[in-house]
């Protein structure tokens, strides 16, 4: 399949989206700054919950720890989300192989997503989107910028690979990704806004959708995100779960600056 019918197809409107994530550690919602001290947020169902009353686009669940931890994301949580929210979510952390990504998707996950499993395995990507479909795999990538470079990390951003960021970006799309969550380690939990520098450089060569992550502290950030690098969805964690940003409110600001929401 082209990469540009891979956009068409999974982007059948130009609308931005607007996606909460929830990061969840030990069956709690958890929030920290550039990936540790994490604290409490929440009941992931309660807020799974608030943000479909608040016409969130969609959502996504990281496991943060499944990985790390070896141990797989409880699908108990995936079936009473699906239960209670009428928007599509993604579900991340502790999938290895095509059997826990099956399980999670039975279980009412709308799409699946794969981080370190996928650098250390890349043929994974290919049998994920070669077995369910390229419009259900997303590819997340946590990335710090070192010495002039962005480097890959892996296992919740625990170690650093000799792995360049936009090289492998390039690879994850070739081999059938559907879209791409682009976190930059250097900016999450600060609220000093998105990296636009690297999403703006890497959306250039892109056919897939990047959602952006890292960063976001206020409305102003998501104007900026989307104007300035033009990609096709931004998630936020802190803000949305503490109540300081509304999506209603957001939705109306983005809006006001011309920029097509959902």
């Amino acid at each position: 399949m082209e990469p540009s019918f891979a956009h068409q197809l999974l982007n059948t409107g130009v609308a931005k989206r607007l996606i909460p994530c929830l990061d969840v550690k030990d069956g709690r919602t958890v929030k920290g700054v550039n990936f540790v001290d994490l604290r409490d947020a929440g009941d992931p169902v309660e807020l799974a919950w608030q943000y479909s009353r608040q016409e969130a686009d969609e959502l996504v669940f990281l496991d943060i720890t499944a990985t790390h931890e070896k141990r797989k994301t409880t699908v108990d949580m995936v079936k009473a989300v699906a239960r209670n929210v009428n928007i599509p979510f993604t579900i991340g952390g502790g999938i290895h192989e095509i059997s826990d990504a099956d399980i999670l998707l039975n279980a009412g996950a709308d799409k699946i997503s794969i981080n370190s499993a996928a650098v250390r395995n890349p043929t994974l990507i290919d049998e994920l989107a070669n077995a369910f479909g390229i419009q259900f795999v997303v590819v997340a990538i946590d990335t710090k910028y070192i010495d002039g470079k962005n480097y890959v990390h892996l296992n919740g951003g625990r170690i650093k690979t000799d792995i360049i960021t936009e090289e492998w970006i390039k690879e994850v799309e070739s081999r059938g990704a559907g879209e791409i969550l682009l976190t930059s380690m250097d900016h999450d939990g600060t609220k000093n806004g998105f990296d636009c520098t690297l999403l703006r450089t890497v959306n250039q060569t892109l056919s897939i959708p990047i959602i952006a992550s890292g960063g976001a502290g206020s409305q102003q950030h998501f104007v900026d995100v989307f104007t300035q690098t033009q990609v096709d969805a931004a998630l936020a964690a802190s803000v949305f779960h503490y109540g300081e940003i509304r999506i209603p409110e957001l939705k109306e600001e983005l809006r006001t600056h011309g920029i097509e929401v959902r």
